[in-house]
């Protein structure tokens, strides 16, 4: 399996709303967080549940559990060897439609200029 590079959204302002949630997260939920996202970049479109799941609109979300919160990362593919990481989340049932509807426009955005709106902050 080859390493899929994982690469952030930056948004017209210039901020990274997927490192700006992460940052906000308990150092130990940053943590499990980005062991996921290790998995991840080692298995791309291979993974699957528990750790990972497709929503709708070419969006997915990976999977993580701290402390009985649910915590959602959304992201999409960009080819076969990129993933962009939107935004993250705390769930309670479900994801919220709104939510899947923001990495959807996301990713329209994206893909019309992946040069402008990707971040250069390291993810890892």
């Amino acid at each position: 399996m080859a390493n899929i590079a994982l690469l952030a959204f930056r948004d017209e302002a210039g901020g990274v709303p997927f490192v700006e949630w992460l940052e906000s997260l308990p150092e130990k939920a940053q943590d499990k967080c980005r062991v996921r996202l290790e998995r991840l970049a080692e298995m791309g479109h291979e993974l699957r549940r528990p750790e990972a799941d497709y929503l709708r609109d070419g969006v997915y979300e990976l999977r993580i559990k701290f402390l009985r919160v649910n915590h959602r990362i959304l992201y999409f593919f960009h080819g076969r060897t990129a993933v962009i990481l939107s935004h993250g989340l705390q769930k309670e049932k479900a994801v919220p439609p709104k939510e899947i509807d923001l990495a959807r426009d996301r990713k329209s955005v994206f893909i019309s200029d992946p040069a402008k709106y990707t971040a250069k902050e390291d993810i890892l």
